[in-house]
Order: C-alpha cells, then structure tokens, then sequence
C-alpha cells in the first residue's frame, strides 16, 4: 500500500507542474519574442542532456570528440540523417584504430 502512495505522489508531483502553466496560460498571449525564446527551450535542453554522455560514450574522450565533431560538420552539410550517423560512427571507430 505504501508502494501505490508514493507512485501516486510521484505522478502528482511530476503532472501539476506540467498541467499549471497551460491552465494558467490558457487565455493569454505570449509576446512574440517571448514565444521565440520559448521554442528553442526543447532544443536546449536536449542538447544538455545528450551531449555529457556522448564525451563518455567510447573508452576515449578524443574519440567521442572526433565522432560528434564529424556529425555535427556532416549535419551542416545538410545531408540525410543516416550519413551523419554514418560519419559520426566512423570517425570514433577510426579514431579508436588509432589510440
């Protein structure tokens, strides 16, 4: 029983803040250049979840810094998704040849 509390006030706890704000927000406008702001949010924080764990991600930091250096130069080049994972991979497998 003390088990299906704690899940319920897990999920109370992690819903209200994510429910407040579109209530709250429901009838009001956001000024342009805060919307803009508020659109690159997600981006931002993908970005600060993913990239730690992509330096610790090979037995090598430099290899992990070669392969996402590769990626993130291939995705300039706006080529399809699979050759910059393509890219990404390969510059960690010939960088660890290397070490």
């Amino acid at each position: 029983m003390k088990l299906y509390i704690t899940i319920l006030l897990m999920a109370i706890v992690t819903y209200v803040p994510r429910v407040l704000p579109m209530v709250q927000l429901n009838d009001k406008t956001l000024s342009p250049k805060v919307a803009k702001f508020l659109s690159y949010i997600p981006f931002a924080a993908l970005g600060a979840l993913i990239f730690p764990d992509i330096l610790y991600s090979t037995s090598h930091v430099l290899s992990a810094a070669a392969g996402t250096i590769l990626a993130i130069v291939a995705a300039s080049c706006k080529i399809n998704i699979v050759w910059v994972i393509v890219a990404g991979i390969m510059g960690v497998y010939l960088i660890e040849l290397m070490l």
